[in-house]
């Protein structure tokens, strides 16, 4: 115990949002130190050795351009480890970068994880840490951690509803007394509007786009509502007869193509909402539900949830680091990691 503690001191414990778009550290009292794209570009050569050229914001830079001996790999989907042996090795290169190399003293970390995920994917997140260089790990569920990154009293016996749409999943917890009452993980998110807008750019305008592109009018003009001025963007790619194609995109196309993952979630969570106990009916009717990650920028997302499942719905402060702060929150403070993690 007492050795515990003296490691303690002198170890950087580290939470680490291990998401399917990106990957966000922190370090006990110097807060969030890493905010990079879960990328890693791999090189293959003649002997079937693989050597690793590119993380995070360099990595993802290649996406799409790569030569054939190159890849560009997301070793995360659907907010699980979907390469393990990449994901270890990304791990290892945040953990190296958040440390400068310098420590000697390996860190405890908590890693935050989708509700979903089975026990067998759980292992897989903590083997990859331990193998990466962590002394201990612990395990956070995302609905939790956003909850507390948006400045939900957790620990209160009032209910709050968080719905943090990231990259792979879609989170809905209902919080109270610490714990999580309900909650829903689905593999609709980020990605999915990503993909759902490269097929409506196909099938309307014959044009072929990349990953990149797509995520990019997402952000530019990506609107869940009818906007009063519509928002547009030249979009360039390749059309059917293998040319390259420059056209315009309106707002209301985007709309239009990501319609139904929308609509997805909008069920989602009003099917947790169906299922919630009653005395915590009344408070969620007080309390809305807050939106997090990064899709909670979508243009309109509130409005457009609000009228489907009829209470207030807002979008947290910063939603795209509300896990990475929860999760940061959840280091610095060791009553709440009892209260709170999985282990």
């Amino acid at each position: 115990m007492f050795l515990d503690k003296l490691i303690g001191l002198f170890s950087n414990d580290m939470a680490i949002d291990l998401g399917t778009a990106n990957t966000i550290v922190s370090v006990k009292g110097k807060g969030i130190i890493i905010n990079e794209p879960s990328v890693v570009a791999v090189q293959h050569d003649r002997y079937g050795v693989d050597k690793i050229l590119a993380v995070g914001q360099e990595a993802k830079q290649m996406i799409g351009k790569t030569p054939l001996n190159i890849q560009a790999v997301r070793p995360m989907k659907d907010g699980v480890i979907a390469d393990f042996e990449m994901t270890e090795r990304m791990i290892r290169y945040f953990i190296e970068k958040a440390h400068s190399r310098k420590s000697f003293i390996r860190p405890r970390i908590i890693i935050c994880i989708p509700h979903g995920i089975t026990q067998v994917e759980r292992k897989a997140v903590k083997e990859s840490a331990l193998s990466a260089g962590a002394r201990e790990v612990f395990l956070v569920e995302e609905p939790m951690a956003a909850a507390i990154g948006a400045g939900i009293p957790v620990s209160d016996p009032d209910g709050y509803v968080v719905v943090d749409i990231g990259g792979g999943t879609t989170e809905i917890g209902v919080t109270s007394l610490g714990g999580l009452v309900l909650s829903k993980s689905i593999k609709v998110a980020g990605d999915r509007f990503d993909k759902a807008i490269i097929d409506y750019v196909r099938q309307n305008y014959n044009l072929y786009i990349g990953e990149r592109t797509a995520e990019n009018i997402k952000i530019e003009i990506g609107t869940a509502v009818k906007l009063d001025t519509e928002l547009k963007i030249k979009v360039k790619g390749r059309d059917n007869s293998g040319l390259l194609s420059t056209i315009e995109l309106g707002s209301e196309g985007v709309r239009s193509a990501i319609k139904e993952p929308l609509k997805e979630i909008a069920t989602a969570v009003r099917n947790v909402l169906e299922d919630m106990p009653p005395d915590l009916a009344g408070d969620v009717v007080d309390n809305g539900v807050v939106l997090t990650g990064g899709g909670a920028l979508i243009r309109g997302l509130d409005t457009y949830l609000a009228e489907i499942i009829k209470l207030p719905v807002h979008v947290a402060d910063e939603p795209l680091l509300a896990v990475a702060y929860g999760t940061s929150q959840v280091l610095n403070e060791e009553e709440l990691l009892k209260l709170i993690s999985n282990e």
